[in-house]
């Protein structure tokens, strides 16, 4: 059995929040390119996928936990759960807090596998919600929460359309957080073509749509996780750029809501940056009031 690496701890100590009877830190790893899901093209969807070995996974891992993120967000996969049970038998002490995984086909198996893995929270995935939303029928969502709830896990929604989240708000659902995407990824072709003006190819990343759902994260009573605030690359070309993202989404962030932001350190190291722009912009946001 390997061991985890032991690393420095960074500068300033990164904020927490409370999430149900846990602690969690307001900046949350995310699990895409882990998963190789890159948002942006096939090649560098294959290259994280190539770069994820199990030892580069762990190692992301322990640099999170050693720089103050304390939780892991991640498909309830058995590729990921796989990952997960070794890490923590390596001494990884990372909370996770996982996403339905459709392709089981069978929640109530998909869930019982994710809870022996003892997740914080459980969330509907948030494309599988909006094709619910799309097909009229969101209130199976509601019947999921209720699964969910019988892992004993905190239940969660996830969506990238402001207006599911405008409907949950009308109903009585008995859930705890929202995974709020700050694009909506789930326009239909013909949709994006409207929105972008011209024909789009693949997923469509609006910048106007960050604002739109981050309203709605101000809005709410509920516990957000907001994510894709870097718009899966877009929004990272230099750090001026990386902060003005983060800072948008802090300056609607909720002081109980956190950000979950995918890393993909090959090249560069991004964990203790990461941990900085939260700080920065969670310290100049209304959040820190």
């Amino acid at each position: 059995m390997g061991s985890l690496p032991v690393l420095a701890a960074t500068g300033a100590e990164m904020a927490t929040v409370a999430f149900g009877p846990h602690t969690v830190s307001r900046l949350i790893v995310g699990g895409n390119p882990v998963s190789g899901n890159s948002h942006v093209a096939g090649a560098l969807s294959a290259e994280m996928r190539d770069y994820f070995t199990a030892a580069n996974t762990k190692k992301m891992l322990a640099e999170c936990e050693a720089a103050g993120i304390n939780a892991w967000q991640s498909r309830a996969d058995r590729h990921i759960m796989r990952l997960l049970h070794e890490y923590r038998q390596e001494g990884g002490r990372i909370q996770w807090i996982a996403q339905t995984a459709s392709e089981y086909g069978d929640l109530g198996r998909n869930l019982g596998e994710a809870a022996a893995l003892k997740p914080i929270g459980i969330y509907h995935h948030g494309s599988q919600t909006d094709k619910l939303w799309a097909a009229g029928r969101i209130d199976e969502v509601r019947d999921a929460l209720k699964r969910i709830r019988q892992t004993g896990a905190l239940a969660g929604v996830g969506t990238h359309i402001p207006a599911v989240v405008d409907y949950i708000e009308t109903k009585d659902w008995d859930f705890d957080f929202y995974m709020t995407c700050v694009y909506n990824l789930s326009r239909t072709a013909e949709e994006a073509a409207r929105v972008a003006g011209r024909p789009v190819k693949g997923e469509y990343f609006h910048d106007a749509d960050r604002e739109e759902m981050l309203e709605r994260v101000r809005r709410t009573k509920k516990q957000c996780l907001i994510f894709k605030v870097y718009g899966a690359t877009r929004q990272c070309a230099t750090e001026q750029s990386r902060r003005a993202a983060m800072e948008l989404a802090f300056r609607s962030a909720k002081p109980t809501d956190a950000v979950v932001i995918g890393m993909f350190p090959k090249y560069q190291e991004q964990v203790r940056e990461n941990c900085r722009l939260v700080m920065e912009a969670a310290a100049k946001g209304p959040a820190a009031g």
